[in-house]
């Protein structure tokens, strides 16, 4: 029989530098045999929801951490017992080298599954961790002995002649337990020291705090419901929701993009009639059959459009090095209302596609928000934005931009309304456009002429033959 050993899988960065990520579920159990590339979990970063596959084949020994545990970049979540087909030697016992911390020694995972946003930076890697977390000793079962605890601090064991116990450090550690176990206890009152873990590795779960409160178990599990605080009944008053996921990225990201770039607004309106008789006609075509054609679709062939006479709009400041960065490309950012929150995925190098299959991407990419389904790459690397707030009813806005990028357009709501056509007033499908730019990189001018030309497209097609 061929020798096996022990690998530890760490989590990895999953896209733009992300520090964290709640495990939301596993689709393992301990035990289970998984081949290389399988899904073992379902994660969520502050962009997207990701499916996590498996470095290794081999059979699951342990899950580090729980569905709800917010996880640190670079900390072992999962270990695999695997074939030790390359006559390597196992993992060093307890007590051998790994800094005296008395645990299994971890290597760090190979790089040969090409997994998306693969490669978590371990030890000695310069990336700056959060916060160090420690964990005092629990009461309940020992933990297994290839829990590994944030790589700032090791572990105190209770073997080694070098180690200090916690009582002597002066410092009071935490006990295992997820953040929003923590929330919990905090809100019942209740010392997490003093209660029995009963979790894996004597984790303290929601149900370990109940139990010790005598509190019945909440219906929502991750909202904190406040009720009246007047006797006048049990109604809720307010409903407390923890600011995580895409929430947190989106509020960072616009405070980040509000307070960094100068913004200014321009707002055009037009008749997009002749637009939407464009649409219909291609409806009707072999070549769009089956194909979806909205409004925006339009709006986005005519931003790439005017791009190509106004360059100055597809670009990025950089800071650190002092420079304008034009970009040759344009991988083009949809605004997307999710049940996850706004999130901003973009068409790598929409300027390069035919009319279609801009079109077939503009769905797709719609589909795969809306099941969240979008990956963390889809979500990176944009140029430039749209944002459709019409499909809300809204006419117009001051839309932000998305941090990096030099530009967003908004499109209104098309409206019938009477206008000037001819000479007379007739009912005409009426839409305003709104233009927020970057003032440092993009000039006022640059930017009229920008909206006015894309405002031309939608109000006369055939326009293009001039612009291009």
């Amino acid at each position: 029989m061929s020798a096996t050993m022990i690998k530890e899988f760490r989590l990895p960065d999953l896209g733009e530098g992300l520090t964290e990520s709640e495990i939301l579920s596993w689709k393992v159990d301990v035990g289970d045999t998984v081949s290389l590339n399988q899904v073992i979990a379902e994660v969520e970063t502050a962009k997207a929801v990701v499916e996590l596959p498996s470095p290794f084949a081999g059979v699951i020994k342990e899950l580090h951490e729980q569905p709800g545990s917010v996880v640190e970049v670079g900390k072992p979540i999962v270990s695999f017992e695997v074939a030790d087909d390359a006559g390597a030697p196992p993992s060093a016992p307890s007590g051998a080298a790994g800094a005296g911390s008395g645990e299994t020694v971890a290597e760090t995972p190979k790089r040969e599954p090409n997994l998306v946003g693969y490669g978590a930076v371990v030890e000695g890697s310069g990336r700056p961790m959060r916060r160090a977390r420690t964990f005092a000793p629990v009461v309940g079962p020992a933990e297994p002995k290839h829990s590994v605890v944030g790589p700032a601090e090791p572990k105190p064991v209770a073997t080694g002649p070098a180690e200090t116990p916690p009582a002597e450090t002066g410092r009071a550690e935490r006990p295992r337990s997820t953040p929003p176990v923590r929330k919990l206890a905090k809100d019942l009152g209740l010392d997490l020291a003093q209660v029995p873990g009963t979790g894996p590795g004597g984790l303290i779960t929601r149900e370990d705090v109940q139990e010790f409160s005598g509190h019945a178990a909440e219906p929502v599990p991750q909202q904190r419901r406040e009720s009246s605080s007047d006797g006048a009944g049990t109604g809720e008053r307010e409903t407390r929701t923890p600011i995580k996921g895409v929430r947190k990225h989106t509020a960072a990201a616009m405070v980040q993009s509000a307070f960094t770039a100068p913004h200014a607004t321009e707002f055009l309106t037009v008749d997009v009639t002749p637009s939407l008789d464009l649409l219909a006609k291609l409806k009707t075509s072999r070549e769009f059959s089956g194909i979806k054609l909205t409004p925006l679709t339009l709006a986005a062939k005519a931003v790439l459009i005017a791009l190509g006479r106004n360059p100055a709009l597809n670009s990025r400041w950089d800071e650190e090095n002092q420079e304008i960065v034009t970009f040759n490309y344009v991988n083009l950012g949809i605004a997307a209302a999710t049940p996850r929150g706004l999130m901003v995925p973009n068409i790598k190098d929409a300027h390069a596609l035919p009319f279609p299959r801009l079109a077939q991407e503009l769905t797709a990419l719609a589909d795969a928000a809306r099941a969240g389904k979008t990956t963390p790459a889809d979500l990176s690397g944009g140029t430039i934005s749209i944002t459709n707030i019409g499909v809300f009813g809204i006419d117009a806005g001051t839309p932000i931009l998305n941090p990096g990028e030099a530009a967003i357009l908004g499109l209104g709501a098309v409206r019938t309304m009477p206008w000037e056509y001819r000479g007379e007033v007739a009912l005409r499908q009426v839409v305003t456009l709104s233009l927020s730019f970057d003032h440092r990189l993009v000039d006022g001018e640059q930017g009229s002429r920008f909206l006015a030309d894309v405002g031309a497209i939608l109000a006369e097609p055939g326009m293009v033959l001039t612009m291009v």
